[in-house]
């Protein structure tokens, strides 16, 4: 009886995070946020030459940085008209700092760029 029940126990918590006393992931607020009207998200990304172009430089000059976490490294870039949109979670200020200076620097100036970056501490 005991072995079933380790059995049990062990497949159930294989990959979930309430058998380690951890709090499960929550995107709750994120997702609602993104469910405004005006909020920018990754399915306005424009396919325009420029704007693709402009995205892929941004995203190039991030992933070449090597000292970038993950997270950095996978923020969410969307240009719509020449004008970038940032978004997701850095590490530390320095990352976010980091990201958009790289953003700035490639679409041609701060006013290109809305930064809406989060740190995750």
């Amino acid at each position: 009886m005991q072995y079933r029940q380790f059995v049990l126990t062990a497949m159930l918590c294989v990959g979930g995070a309430a058998c380690y006393g951890q709090t499960p992931p929550d995107n709750t607020k994120v997702n609602a946020r993104d469910r405004s009207s005006d909020a920018v998200t990754a399915d306005q990304q424009k396919f325009n030459a420029s704007d693709t172009k402009l995205t892929k430089d941004i995203r190039k000059s991030i992933i070449a940085d090597k000292s970038l976490s993950t997270y950095a490294h996978n923020i969410k870039i969307v240009s719509q008209n020449g004008m970038v949109t940032l978004k997701g979670p850095v590490k530390s200020d320095a990352e976010k700092a980091s990201v958009v200076a790289k953003a700035v620097a490639v679409a041609g100036g701060s006013d290109k760029v809305s930064d809406q970056i989060s740190v995750k501490h």
